[in-house]
């Protein structure tokens, strides 16, 4: 029996160790410290990353929000603005949501809050959306892994008297165990986009941008990013990002790019006055596409076999409001402001209708 217990009690620490989430590992139980938050991503595990701009941090919170949908069906909600206020106990006026994302496992939809109180102070916080129901995420004494960004953009700095600090990360994407970040960094050439491996182990690189703004007939190195999507083209892994008014550029991922000033090509001018707030990819009668959401234009649905044919822009448009370079097919829909796949028919966004409603909507990708 001694024996038994013995062999039992020698097996557990085993048990347990292959048991353990891979993905938590260095995860600590605590109160999440945030001064802001921007976007959000789902990563593997219920995992949600949390872009901190103003604390130039990221942060990754393992939610428990594991369990598989059991309905196909998706969500709509009118006002939603509206309704986390209340939840909230706040008016719409003091409610600003950043980014929404979609729990690939339970289909739960999330959305990055900030609450302001009318003197200045502002609450971080996420709100998720299941069974219809708002609920506020916790962050107190929750599972938790954060890493600060290398260099970011400073404090103090400023742009005709606006605050850089925020756009220290403009953007964040999780793919196949590596995150990457958009944002400003302290450099000379300040546009920069980092490759963060995950689980969090203090390893980073980054790297430096220049693109060619055609709208502004000039290579630019401070312009950020304002929305990306890991993409391969070709057979390589490239990010496809857009930037404000509006270049559609392609950037090169490969090893060895630490510290470097990297080239991006400029593949379309998508029309000025305007910049990109999403972009993802989805299929259609077995072909995939990439759609982009616009502040001022409608959505675009574009070939990614165009962008791989596409030559670089490198000369001035020309012509105020027009576009250049790829083609693309304009979707009868406008002020899309986030949006996100639901699942492999399904995308989720929400959307500022003609009536001033925010209404969170599913749409088929069979419509698109």
């Amino acid at each position: 029996m001694k024996s038994k217990i013995l062999l039992l009690t020698m097996l557990l620490p085993l048990i347990c160790l292959a048991n353990e989430n891979p993905w938590t590992r260095g995860f600590k139980k605590g109160d999440i410290e945030i001064k802001s938050i921007g976007k959000i991503e789902f990563g593997p595990g219920g995992i949600i990353f949390i872009g901190d701009p103003l604390s130039a941090t990221l942060i990754a919170l393992e939610t428990g929000d594991n369990v598989a949908a059991q309905s196909s069906k998706g969500p709509e909600m009118d006002n939603i603005d509206l309704q986390i206020g209340s939840l909230l106990g706040t008016d719409v006026s003091n409610i600003n949501i950043s980014d929404m994302a979609v729990n690939p496992i339970s289909k739960n939809i999330y959305f990055a809050v900030t609450r302001a109180d009318g003197s200045g102070e502002t609450e971080p916080l996420i709100v998720k959306l299941t069974e219809g129901k708002l609920q506020i995420v916790d962050f107190q004494n929750v599972n938790h892994s954060n890493i600060n960004l290398s260099n970011p953009v400073a404090r103090e700095a400023e742009s005709r008297g606006r605050k850089l600090r925020p756009l220290s990360i403009t953007e964040i994407r999780y793919n196949d165990g590596k995150i990457f970040v958009s944002g400003l960094s302290n450099e000379e050439f300040s546009s920069t986009f980092r490759t963060i491996p995950f689980p969090f182990s203090g390893e980073q690189s980054y790297s430096s941008l220049e693109i060619y703004h055609v709208s502004h007939g000039r290579y630019e190195t401070y312009a950020p990013i304002r929305t990306f999507i890991p993409y391969e083209l070709g057979g390589k892994p490239y990010l496809v990002a857009g930037f404000t008014c509006t270049p559609l550029v392609t950037i090169p991922l490969e090893p060895n790019q630490e510290g470097k000033n990297v080239k991006g090509k400029t593949v379309a001018e998508l029309g000025n006055r305007n910049a990109p707030t999403d972009i993802l990819s989805f299929n259609k009668d077995g072909k995939e596409y990439l759609l982009i959401a616009n502040s001022n234009r409608t959505l675009m649905k574009i070939d990614p076999k165009d962008i791989e044919n596409q030559e670089g822009l490198t000369k001035p448009l020309g012509k105020r409001f027009g576009t250049d370079g790829i083609e693309f097919a304009g979707i009868a829909e406008v002020y899309v402001q986030h949006m996100d796949n639901l699942d492999d028919e399904n995308i989720v966004w929400i959307q500022r209708m003609s009536d001033g409603n925010l209404k969170l909507r599913t749409i088929s990708t069979n419509r698109l």
